[in-house]
């Protein structure tokens, strides 16, 4: 008898989206720490994997003035982590933080503190950054071209891995009478030298419990997959349907062997949205709502004017799409949005969303509403449990990471009602297995060896 695939979860406390219904009442605050704290113990009670704090380095902008849908002052993923970690005990706590505007040194340390004060529940999200508008908030804004941000992301990684390398276990014992003693003198010593860093010194971190931070990252091209393959732990994915997401775990996992690896060494986790109703039908109809109240007219006028890269606030959101083609070349309306960054061909994709809006007769907003995604998972607590588990024993995913459009008390009837029918169906842990966040995603110890690949 062949035994079920364990079906993974967690959370992503979102920012920068056009997913949360801001308008609704029950939406909370973004930089308040009760949101922070009634999400992360939620997805703790519903025994989640980790919860997944996004950054950002810059308030984005649209037509000059900040965008809509970001939020102004939003706080320090290091800083809001360290405090979870106060007020959970096993729940993982996975920030994103930038390669291209950090320093190696700097990233360790705090990694390795939050694995300290969480007792080795730390993740790191690996990500790159190719705008000059961000970069503009840094002394090196713009240097990096985009083809070289992979080679930075590896190197970085790479030095960061042999800083927390650098302490063997059992590297220091304590003394009552004189304090802490070092029993390796050579414990924390580095020398770095490659194309990206020059750095030698003493890291001043100890070995955390889990020796490293777990790796998560997120790159969807031929590139980032191949990054994720050779040095993550956990890819997150966009592909959430069946058909896209078996193709996209086939091609990640594919690509294992070559860097030495297992299919077990890389989960593969797509975002993944979802409404719930006492039946089908009933989330059917809240789902068409939610996405109405998500994509409001002015919001269906600025994802349009993304892509034409022109000026269309006089443009009737309820009417078809411009006659007139989107303007090639550097995107002057919206700065620092990574949607703009998707369309390489603006022309091309504004001649498939028309091709759309005239085979289903949809207006601009119902087109917009339509190619800006749809809920992952909309049916009855048992339907979505159901579909989850689908998905996942048919290799489209090893979980999904759920991302309400309520915060910060979005994640609650989920936690409350799909998570016992996930256990009923026996693919859902009815408690954490270890203390550790590598122990409860089922991971491998981290040997202190480098799992970096230097192709």
């Amino acid at each position: 008898m062949t035994i079920p695939k364990q079906v993974h979860l967690a959370a992503h406390f979102p920012g920068v989206n056009n997913t949360t219904v801001w308008s609704d009442p029950a939406a909370g605050s973004h930089i308040e720490f009760e949101s922070f704290s009634h999400f992360a113990r939620t997805a703790e009670r519903g025994l989640f994997d980790f919860l997944f704090l996004a950054e950002g380095l810059r308030l984005r902008e649209h037509a000059g003035e900040i965008y809509d849908l970001d939020v102004v002052g939003r706080p320090d993923t290091f800083t809001v982590l360290a405090a979870l970690a106060a007020v959970t005990d096993r729940l993982g706590l996975a920030g994103t933080i930038n390669s291209t505007f950090n320093e190696p040194l700097e990233v360790a340390r705090q990694f390795a503190t939050l694995d300290h004060l969480s007792e080795g529940r730390a993740a790191w999200n690996v990500v790159t950054s190719w705008d000059e508008f961000t970069g503009q908030n840094f002394r090196r804004g713009g240097y990096l071209p985009e083809s070289q941000r992979y080679d930075r992301a590896r190197s970085f990684l790479q030095t960061a891995t042999e800083l927390w390398d650098s302490w063997p276990e059992n590297a220091i014992r304590a003394d009552k009478e004189s304090g802490v003693f070092l029993d390796d003198p050579a414990a924390g010593l580095f020398d770095h030298v490659d194309g990206q860093f020059d750095i030698r010194g003493r890291f001043p971190v100890p070995r955390s419990p889990q020796g490293r931070p777990v790796i998560f990252q997120a790159g969807d091209s031929a590139e980032g997959r191949d990054f994720a393959a050779s040095s993550a732990d956990a890819i997150f994915s966009r592909h959430s349907t069946l058909d896209a997401g078996r193709e996209f775990y086939a091609d990640v996992k594919g690509r294992l062997p070559a860097h030495g690896r297992r299919a077990e060494d890389l989960l593969i986790l797509p975002a993944a949205s979802f409404v719930l109703g006492d039946t089908d039908a009933e989330a059917a109809e809240a789902a068409r709502a939610i996405r109405l109240a998500q994509v409001s007219p002015q919001t269906a006028i600025v994802f349009l004017e993304q892509l034409w890269n022109r000026d269309l606030s006089d443009h009737d959101p309820d009417g078809p799409l411009p006659a007139i083609d989107p303007i090639p070349g550097e995107n002057t309306i919206s700065r620092g949005r990574a949607s703009v960054r998707i369309h390489r061909d603006p022309r091309a994709v504004a001649a498939d969303w028309r091709a759309l809006a005239e085979a289903r007769q949809l207006t601009t907003r119902e087109l917009i509403i339509e190619v800006t995604g749809r809920q992952t998972f909309v049916g009855s607590p048992r339907s979505v449990a159901a579909e989850i588990n689908n998905l996942v024993q048919a290799d489209a995913a090893d979980g999904f990471i759920l991302v309400p459009h309520i915060t910060p008390g979005g994640l609650d009837r989920f936690v409350d009602e799909v998570v016992p029918e996930l256990q009923e169906l026996g693919v859902y842990r009815e408690e954490y297995p270890g203390v550790t966040l590598r122990e409860n995603l089922g991971l491998a110890p981290h040997t202190g060896h480098s799992a970096v690949s230097s192709a």
